[in-house]
């Protein structure tokens, strides 16, 4: 009863989707190197991708193999050691509006409210204060949080600040949302629904979407691509596409053409991962 409830919270009153299609990102010939008291570590080697405006793109590989570095890259945190990336043509050269980002360990500000993480950016750019009222009211609504508006993080369960990150790297507007394995330190069932609620959000918006996991049921379930990484150096292995119709649900993972999908990802991955360990 309590997961029906929430699963209507966070349909209802959704934001207005954008009418021009933005968030194409190419990634051209990223390698990086990184070095330290004469020591070096090439951790990608000739990185290219595509990925399309309103694609939710999935990063999977082992540890180790680079995409978490990747995604640093496509965010301006990270300067490469050579190769570039462009973001509806533009050159990415530092952090940005156009990208927002979403880590695996919760950041919200303690000293503030949900209402108050959220609006942070808005209040920064001059946003009018009945202006954020209404835009951080609708996304409260769009992922049920809408009663915890005044509540402190540390009164939020790990879920709850996740959606909060979420709805907060949302309510600027990107054209890109780069999320760093969000769900990782979540509980099975918590993971799943905030699964569904990333499709309910992304089926919304139309926002494009750079996914890093190494789940791999995780990829399947979410990706319209997935790009398979290979380690040390880091590189791109496969691209494939998920046939999978949409919308999807968590019961799509007991069908056969997930479990081939997933079968054929995790031999890619496990080729992967031998290789790995054999260099240690």
């Amino acid at each position: 009863m309590r997961q029906e409830t929430m699963k209507k919270e966070m349909l209802t009153s959704p934001p207005m989707t954008k009418s021009t299609p933005k968030g194409a990102v190419n990634v051209e010939g990223i390698s990086m190197i990184f070095s330290r008291q004469g020591y070096s570590n090439q951790v990608l080697d000739s990185i290219n991708l595509q990925i399309k405006p309103g694609e939710l793109a999935c990063l999977l590989g082992p540890s180790g193999c680079g995409k978490s570095t990747l995604l640093n890259i496509i965010a301006g945190f990270v300067r490469p050691t050579a190769g570039y990336v462009m973001v509806d043509q533009q050159p990415v050269k530092k952090p940005g509006a156009d990208r927002g980002f979403v880590f695996q360990q919760y950041s919200l500000l303690p000293w503030k409210t949900t209402f108050q993480n959220i609006e942070f950016g808005l209040k920064i750019k001059g946003v009018p204060k009945s202006e954020r009222e209404d835009m951080v009211g609708e996304y409260l609504n769009l992922v049920g949080l809408a009663k915890y508006r005044n509540a402190y993080p540390n009164q939020l369960s790990g879920g709850m600040q996740q959606r909060a990150s979420i709805v907060r790297a949302l309510v600027n507007s990107p054209s890109v949302l780069l999320m760093d394995e969000p769900f990782a330190a979540l509980d099975a069932q918590t993971r799943h629904m905030m699964q569904e609620l990333l499709l309910t959000i992304w089926s919304t918006l139309k926002t494009t979407v750079i996914f890093v996991t190494h789940d791999i049921e995780e990829a399947v379930f979410l990706g319209d691509r997935i790009f398979v990484m290979g380690v040390q150096p880091g590189r791109i292995k496969a691209e494939l596409e998920v046939p999978l119709a949409r919308p999807r649900h968590v019961d799509d993972m007991l069908t056969p053409e997930f479990t081939q999908l997933n079968r054929q990802v995790f031999e890619l991955i496990r080729e992967e991962t031998l290789k790995s360990m054999e260099k240690q």
